[in-house]
Formats: C-alpha cells, sequence, structure tokens
C-alpha cells in the first residue's frame, strides 16, 4: 500500500491541484477541510465533491476562527476589498501591506491541526497549496514560515522525537496561477468544481471582482485556457 499523507483541501483552485499531485505522486491522501466561521462555506461543499470524485477520504475540523475576528472572511462587519479589474490589485508581497482578507494565524493552525492527524494516521507527509508567486501577500504562504514550521513539527511529536521525519509539501510554491492550472489540468483537475471567491453570492456563484477571483481569472486567461468558474447570477 502507498503511504498516506495529509492534504489540506480548501475546495479552491490551489488546494485541489495539490491534491492531484499528492495522488500522481503515489501518496494515499486524507483530505483535511476546515469549518473555521468563514463567509465562504461554499468551499466546503466543493471541497467535499471534489474529494468525493477523487476516491479519498474527508476529514472535516469545526474551529471558529470568527471568534477572534480581524479579517473580511471571518468577521462580516469588515468588507471583502472589491476590483474593477486585476489591474487594481496591489502585491502584498511586494508593498508591505496585508489585505483585510488575511485571516490571523489560519495556516499555522490548519497545520497544526493536520500535523495531529498525521500523527494519529501514521502519516510523514502534508501537502499544503501554498503559494508565493500569484497571491496576495500573506505572510503564512511564505516559504521561510512552511520551513520553520517543518522544523517545529519535528521537535514537538513523539513522531519527530523517534525519528519519522515529517514533511511539508509545497508543490505551488513558486509557480504562477497559469502554471498551477496548467499542471492540474494535465491531472485531470475539473477546476468548474472548485470555488475560489472571497465573498460568493447566495446562489454560490463567484462575485468575479475580490482579490481571489481576479487572480483566478488573470491565471486561467494567461494560461490560455476557457475559465470554468461560474459567477453569481450565471
Amino acid at each position: 500500500m502507498s503511504e498516506p499523507a495529509i492534504v489540506l483541501l480548501s475546495g479552491g483552485l490551489d488546494s485541489t491541484t495539490c491534491l492531484a499531485i499528492a495522488r500522481a505522486e503515489g501518496f494515499t491522501p486524507i483530505a483535511l477541510s476546515f469549518r473555521y466561521g468563514q463567509r465562504h462555506t461554499v468551499e466546503l461543499a466543493c471541497a467535499a465533491r471534489i474529494a468525493a470524485m477523487a476516491g479519498v477520504e474527508h476529514v472535516v475540523a469545526d474551529i471558529d476562527l470568527a471568534a477572534f475576528g480581524g479579517s473580511a472572511l471571518v468577521d462580516p462587519s469588515i468588507e471583502v476589498p472589491k476590483h474593477a479589474d486585476v489591474s487594481e490589485l496591489t502585491d502584498g508581497a511586494v508593498d508591505g501591506d496585508i489585505p483585510v482578507t488575511y485571516v490571523p494565524a489560519r495556516n499555522t493552525i490548519f497545520l497544526s491541526f493536520a500535523l495531529a492527524v498525521a500523527e494519529v494516521r501514521g502519516a510523514a507527509d502534508i501537502f499544503i497549496g501554498v503559494n508565493a508567486v500569484d497571491y496576495s501577500g500573506y505572510p503564512d504562504c511564505r516559504p521561510e514560515f512552511v520551513a520553520a514550521f517543518e522544523a517545529m513539527a519535528n521537535l514537538a511529536t513523539r513522531a519527530g522525537v523517534e525519528g519519522r521525519r515529517l514533511t511539508i509539501h509545497t508543490p505551488l510554491i513558486d509557480l504562477t496561477k497559469a502554471d498551477i492550472i496548467r499542471r492540474g489540468l494535465e491531472l485531470g483537475v475539473d477546476y468548474g468544481e472548485t470555488s475560489t471567491c472571497y465573498d460568493p453570492g447566495t446562489d454560490g456563484g463567484a462575485c468575479g471582482h475580490c482579490d481571489a477571483c481576479l487572480l483566478r481569472a488573470r491565471g486561467f486567461a494567461d494560461a490560455g485556457i476557457d475559465d470554468p468558474t461560474r459567477y453569481t447570477g450565471g
């Protein structure tokens, strides 16, 4: 049997590609999603469908990051920024501005849960779809963060102490959104089943104007591939 791997699966474009890569590399994925108080809960339905289509186990953990607030994704009093087109986006990685869609400590918390599941299931590998190229400037998407967390994980766990080293895989970290899409299509990913939008409509359609929507749309355009995204009212 192939080795198990924990794959963080939000239901979005990046994490779904990451799941496909983990399978292609010969792992038996265990998909891990979170109901964390996010306004875009449609992504959880997408994650469930994606896991079912891939034939992998799907674990959903309930945590309440909305109790702390501090982000437009979990606090309804903070509006999700919208833009007319992608040219209006600022690159947080360059200008130092962290957008209000950043959820404090989210990836640290998600990886901690993944670490716990990995220990229980005997997995030595965790996949996370963070990206340091076409992203919104989140500090917990950087290679330095992932390396630091991996070092901590191997100090803080029984598996690490006993010599079973845990590896955090970030196969998308240096890819553009277009490259991610091309890679996913090579692996048979159906991006029409994914949801990236930070502020979807009541019908589950994408808003088309948040940072995530615009970066996704630019990725499909740059890849020269038709965008299968369903927009609100469409």
